[in-house]
This record gives C-alpha cells, structure tokens and sequence, in this order.
C-alpha cells in the first residue's frame, strides 16, 4: 500500500487529540474523522470498496489511518456538491473500520472498508482540514427475542427470494448467504445492501434503530420494487413483440419490393403507400388518432387508384401527415426588446402596449398561454391589426390572419365533412397547415362582423376555438381526430364589442384601443406615414417635406376619423400630385403647406363645429361619441303654444327619444320649483330638434342636455354655448354614467370648448384624457340635474 505524506496541519492535530482519543475510547460517545459519501450507503456487517478523491475525505482517511482506523461515514442529500456543509449530509450513519487503502494514479484513493455499527452524529466538532464529528454508538440485540420478529425476518426473507428471482443481477447464492442470519437487525441491514433502491429509502432504513421497524420497512420496500420489476418485465415483452412484428412486416415489404423490380419496376401506388407510412411513423400522434390514419391508409390500399373516392382518400391522407403535430416555434419572448418593437411600429397607445407586454410577462413566467384571450377593440384605423402583427414579430412566432367580417358559414371555421364532394379543412386548420408550426400568433379581425344564417352560427363555433379549456381537443369536421390548438396565441379585433355574443365576448379579455388625438396624428404622421408615402410614390426629402401646419390642415379639414387610415390616404394623394410634377418636368421642392394642401386636395372636405355666436334660448350644446370619435351636438327646443304635443326630429333613436320623454316626465314633478307653468304639458307643444337630420342618433347620453334644452325654453332662460354637457337622466333626475368620455371631451376641445359637465361616477375617466386637453379644460361633475343650472344659464336674461 502506497503511503502518502500527511498534511502538516493534520499531523499538528494528530498531536493534539491523541491523547484525547485514548481517554474517551471506551466511552458510547467517540469522536472520528468523517467522510460524506456521494451516492452511496454504507450498511453495518457490510465489506465495500469505493475511491475518494477530495481534498478533506483524503486528510479524514489519513487521520484515520493513524487512529485505530477507525472513521464516521455519511451519505450526502446531493451527491453533485462538491464541497458540502455539515447541512449537506445525514446526521445518521455507520461507525466503519478501514481494512485496506490504495493510492490510484490522478491523486484518488481507493479503500476499502468494513461497517461496525450505526451512528449518529451528537457534533461537528470542525469542518477544516477534513470533518471531525462527536458520534454516539447505536447498539443492537444479537438474536430475536420473540415470535414477532421471526415471523417478519420469514416475511422478508420470503420477499427477498422473490426479488432475486425476477432480479437476475443478484446471484442466487446470495440467498443461501443470509438465510443462516439470526439477528433480525444484521438480516435487514445485509439484504438492503444487496438492493437496487434509490438512496433515500436506504437512508431511511439506516436511521430505523428499531430492528422490527427496519424489518416492516424493508419488506414494504421490497414489495414495492417486486412490483415495479412486475411492471417492468411486461413492457418490456410487449416492446419486444411490437418489434418482432414490426420486423416481420419490414422483411416482407422487402420481399415484395424485390419481386416487383424483377417483375419490371416497383408499383406507384405501392410506393405512395410506403412514403405515408414512413410519414406516419415520423409523427409522434395520440394511439387513437394514429389507428385512424393507419385504417385510412390501409382503406386506400385496397381503392382503384384512378376512382373518385380514392382521390378523396388520398387527399385526406396527406392533409393528416402535412400538419404540424409536433412542429413548434420556438419562443422568443424579451421583454426589452417587444417594448422597442411596439413602440417603433405605434405611437402612442401606451396603455395596449403596457397590456400587451403584461400579457407576454405572465406567458414567460407560466410558460403557459392558458389565459383570457385578447380582443383589441377600437375605431377603425388606429392600428388593432398592426398591433398583433408587432405582438407576433416580437416573439419570434408566425403571424396568420383571418377575417371574419361576413362570414356566415360554420364551415368556414370547422370545415367541411369528408362526405361532401371538394371537401377541405377549415380556415384555422388550413392557416395552421400554411404555417408548419402549432404555434403561431392567430388574428381574427373583424370578429364583431361575424353573422349567422342557415347554414349555422360562426360564432358558436369559435367559442371552442377561443376557449383555453376546450381548444387542445379542438375538432375539425374534415379531420374527425382531435388537433391541439392550446399552443396558438389567440388575437381578435372590433369596432365594437355590441354586436359581439355574449358567451363570445365572455372568453376574451376586452382592450379598448381609444383614437388618437390631434397632437398624436402630427406625430404619427411625422415619424411614420410622411416617410412611409415619399418612398413608396419614389420621392425623396429633397423633392418634398410636410409642415406642421399643412399636417394639421389634413388632419382637421379633409379627414374626420378616430385613426389614421384617411390621413395617409391623403397625404398619399398629396405625394402623387407631386410624384406627376416631377415626372413632366418639375425640379423644384415642394414645401406642403396649408395654401399646398387645399391646392392639391381642392376644396376642404370636414367642417368641425366651432363654438361661436350669442347665448339662445332652448340650444344647447351636448357631446356625442360615433364610429369614427367624438363630436359636438346642438340640441334644440322650442315651447310652442298648443295642446300638449311633444315633436322630436333629427332621427332619433329610440334610446334617444325615450331620453327625451324622461326629461319631460321630470320637469313636470319639479315644475313648482323651476317656476314653471304647472300645466304646460297642456298648454304647450315642446318640440325637440339635433340638427343634421340625415344623420341617425342614438343612445341615452344626451338626456342631460335634452333636459336642460327644454327648461330654458319653458324659462326663456338663455344658455351658454360654451359649457357642454353629457349624462343620462332618471326620473328623478339623477345623472348617470355615460360612454366614451375621452373622445367626447376631446372634440369639445376641439370645437373650442373649455368647460364640460360629466356624470360624477365618470371622474374616473379623466385620467385617460390627454395632459394637454386635461389641463386646459374645466369639468363639473354632475350627480343631479340641478347641479347644471348654476354652470349653463345666464342669470338675469329671459
């Protein structure tokens, strides 16, 4: 046995303790060197061999070597730590006696080492140069003292020559070796040293002290592994049958390919056949959906190749094995860099795109789509289908998108059944197919245009789809086995969430995205469409530049819109005016101005409303939200004597009229206090009018300021232009909560309005009006109807 230099430090210590060693070593309580072991379990009565190489193992052998060779050993609870911790290792192991020691080349040691007795460790006395611990003896009986314990050594040794023969590592002479044991904690300790078990369930058989304990857990363990060998022993024979028969078909195919070739080539169909098996066996499908496509295929062996069912076999088939089953694309999701992508391809917007990288957070975090489903809603032209195809870009993923604006037939969504001649997947199915991946960014767009007629209800159909709980079994009715569509990042968009079903609308999780602001569309049209119409009509700076004040001249004269579709529209039309300039001659550079804008787009197209003129009697002004964003609305009433008949024009809705008849119900139980004629409902007509006839309204937001048109025109009481108003009336005149106050207040704002009154529950959509509005307006929150009369009417003036 090679000999190795001892560590000064040890010898140092050696010389301190020894004879500290020598006073307590009749004692139950001893101190030893200690060695944690690495996936290893060290019984009592046990003779093994195993190599150490670290550093502090290497100087507690060394210790050990010079006292009585004796040395404490423990398993580690992670045997991939390198340097473990007194934390790091059971507290319980067994007291060994090292018989022999070898040096191996690479500075590790080889030895071997006897089991003594178990041992728990009472204190770590030192961690360095090696782990020196306190360990108290654990002593056992020698034999079994009762019937008990017999009876359950007979019970493991009974189960321990079950396991040896269905275990054909273990020789069977093993058996022969503990069946002469007497000792019921010996027996245990010699059989759990023979087992393949995990290094847990030895631990806990060395830290059982009590021999029948130890015994009853063995044989659990034993019983348990019996039964998994069982398990083990049958998949193991079917694996094996499945391969013989695999190879037996194999072999024949072989067989018959040779004949065909010495017959005169190999059959087409044959060969067709053989690409679709091979195909199948690359797919990983569910056993159900794999028999199916094997019956399918084995149905169109047996077809004239040239007959019409054939064909429709065939391109079933190869619909099947071209989907992407397994194919993914893989995620991509940095938070850093969707935000710089966002925010290069939107202006603005900020409260989507902080929803959108929330929503991308959670998906990163769960690595999960499970979740509501994104339904971005807004006026047209503001960027709800830019937005998906940014969301898709900056993850890495496909972009697909459907529009389902008219679509009337379920079968556009779950396909068309095998049955019907010219037969195809659905639109989802076959988007996916296109892709080559399950996973990609899908946008259904217009899903508020969606209809239903006889041939059934789209919607329905995508309630399946869009739900996180259903989709992964999602059936087609041209495929009729089950695709997963869980993996696929549903998006959908609307101009409105109104016409959407309700069942629908409750899978998603609504986004409004809000229309912009003047001072958003110069900006947008600056950083994006400016650029983006010069190069595509082949202009360059040096031909044309746009001022501000020819931008905003766009903006509010020749588009009225929430978005900005119509802005580059015409800023597209103004770059062709000038492209054809420049193409017959025109060398100069254009500098679009105002003056530029109405030469090359003509006469101005939108003539917002400007607040002007003297306070009226019976006109107010009101807010008004429509598609395209807010607008003011004068409403006018006039008393009119008569007998009592109530005249409302302008094309009312019925919400709007009935609004109408709710103010009137109201003046009439406070006419006392509003100093009104009691019976005017007799004496009077009211007649109420919204210019722009042509135009249908509708809605319960004008209630308020139908109300207070009629009280100024049974008061003669003039009311100011500049104040607009907007909440819905009750009959007992409470103001309620009214829609769209951003776009409501930012045409007011744009008619030159600086001071609105607002429902008093609507405080907290201010927030959402921009600073630069928000700041230069003045708003009075309503909660009753007599909360606007001090703001609106001219005192003094009948």
């Amino acid at each position: 046995m090679d000999e190795k230099k001892l560590n000064p430090e040890i010898e140092d210590e050696l010389i301190e303790t020894e004879d500290e060693t020598e006073e307590i070593s009749e004692a139950d309580v001893k101190e030893y060197p200690m060695i944690p072991l690495r996936g290893l379990t060290v019984f009592p009565n046990m003779v093994l061999h195993f190599d150490i190489g670290r550093e502090k193992s290497i100087n507690a052998l060394e210790k050990a070597m010079i006292m009585n060779q004796h040395i404490f050993l423990s398993s580690q609870m992670d045997e991939n730590l390198d340097l473990p911790t007194p934390d790091d290792f059971y507290k319980v192991g067994v007291i060994g006696k090292i018989k022999q020691m070898l040096k191996l080349p690479g500075d590790s040691i080889r030895v071997l080492v006897e089991g003594l007795s178990r041992g728990v460790i009472e204190e770590v006395i030192f961690e360095v140069p090696y782990f020196r611990c306190r360990v108290r003896t654990v002593d056992e009986p020698e034999t079994a003292d009762d019937a008990e314990s017999e009876a359950l050594m007979r019970t493991v040794l009974a189960s321990f020559e079950n396991y040896i023969n269905i275990n054909k590592s273990i020789a069977p002479e093993v058996f022969a070796s503990v069946v002469s044991i007497e000792n019921p904690g010996r027996l245990a300790d010699v059989i759990a040293s023979h087992l393949d078990i995990k290094l847990e369930d030895k631990q806990l058989l060395i830290e059982e002290f009590d021999h029948k304990k130890r015994l009853e857990k063995l044989n659990e363990i034993l019983v348990k592994e019996i039964e998994i060998m069982n398990i083990e022993q049958d998949i193991s024979s079917k694996v094996k049958s499945q391969m013989n028969q695999n190879q037996r078909e194999y072999y024949l195919r072989e067989q018959l390919r040779v004949i065909q070739e010495e017959l005169g080539g190999v059959d087409e169909l044959e060969e067709e056949l053989d690409n679709f098996r091979k195909q199948l066996d690359e797919l990983e499908l569910e056993e159900k959906t794999r028999e199916k496509v094997e019956k399918e295929i084995n149905r169109f062996s047996k077809m004239q190749p040239s007959s019409a069912e054939a064909t429709v076999s065939r391109n079933y088939i190869e619909t099947i094995l071209s989907l992407p089953w397994n194919k993914e694309s893989e995620d991509n999701i940095d938070l850093i860099k969707a935000e710089e992508i966002l925010n290069e391809d939107h202006y603005g917007l900020e409260k989507v795109k902080e929803r959108v990288l929330e929503y991308l957070a959670v998906i990163q975090l769960s690595e999960s789509l499970k979740g509501p489903i994104l339904c971005l809603v807004g006026p047209p032209g503001v960027g709800k289908t830019s937005i998906a195809r940014s969301i898709a870009r900056s993850i890495g993923r496909e972009f697909v998108r459907m529009s389902l604006g008219g679509v009337r037939d379920e079968a556009e969504i779950r396909g068309h059944r095998r049955t019907y001649i010219g037969a195809i997947p659905g639109r989802i199915i076959s988007a996916i197919k296109d892709t080559g991946v399950k996973n990609p960014v899908f946008l259904f767009d217009e899903v508020d245009k969606i209809g239903a007629d006889y041939k059934g209800d789209p919607a329905s159909a995508l309630l399946e789809v869009l739900d996180p709980e259903q989709n992964k079994d999602f059936t087609d009715h041209y495929l009729e086995v089950p695709f997963d569509l869980s993996k696929v990042m549903f998006i959908t968009t609307a101009n409105s969430t109104s016409t959407i079903p309700g069942p629908l609308l409750d899978r998603m999780e609504v986004i409004d995205v809000s229309g912009y602001t003047e001072e958003d569309k110069v900006q947008i049209a600056q950083k994006y469409l400016v650029p983006k119409q010069i190069k595509q009509n082949g202009l360059t700076k040096s031909r044309i530049s746009f001022t501000e004040a020819g931008i905003r001249n766009v903006i509010n004269y020749y588009t009225r819109e929430s978005g900005v579709r119509n802005l580059e529209r015409e800023i597209g039309n103004i770059c062709r005016k000038v492209a054809r300039n420049v193409v017959t001659g025109d060398t100069g550079k254009v500098s679009v101005g105002p003056k530029k804008v109405q030469e090359f787009l003509g006469k101005k197209k939108v003539h917002f409303d400007i607040i002007k003129g003297e306070t009226e009697v019976g006109v107010t002004t009101g807010l008004a939200w429509t598609i395209v964003g807010g607008d003011t609305l004068f409403i006018e009433a006039a008393a009119l004597p008569g007998t009592g008949k109530i005249q409302l024009t302008g094309q009312m809705g019925d919400v709007m009229q009935e609004s109408a008849m709710t103010g009137i119900s109201y003046i009439r139980s406070v006419s006392k206090k509003l100093k009104i004629e009691e019976d005017f409902y007799k004496n009077y007509d009211i007649h109420i009018h919204i210019p722009e006839g042509a135009v249908p309204k509708d809605g319960p937001s004008a209630g308020v300021t139908m109300c207070t048109a009629i009280i100024s025109a049974l008061t003669g009481t003039p009311v100011r232009k500049d104040v607009a108003m907007t909440g819905e009336i009750t009959l007992t005149g409470k103001v309620l909560p009214v829609g769209g106050i951003r776009e409501k207040v930012l045409a007011a704002h744009r008619a030159g309005v600086r001071k609105v009154l607002l429902p008093a529950e609507n405080e907290i959509d201010i927030q959402e009006i921009p600073e630069i509005v928000r700041d230069d307006m003045e708003f009075v929150l309503l909660k009753h109807v007599k909360d606007v009369f001090p703001n609106v009417f001219v005192k003094g003036d009948k």
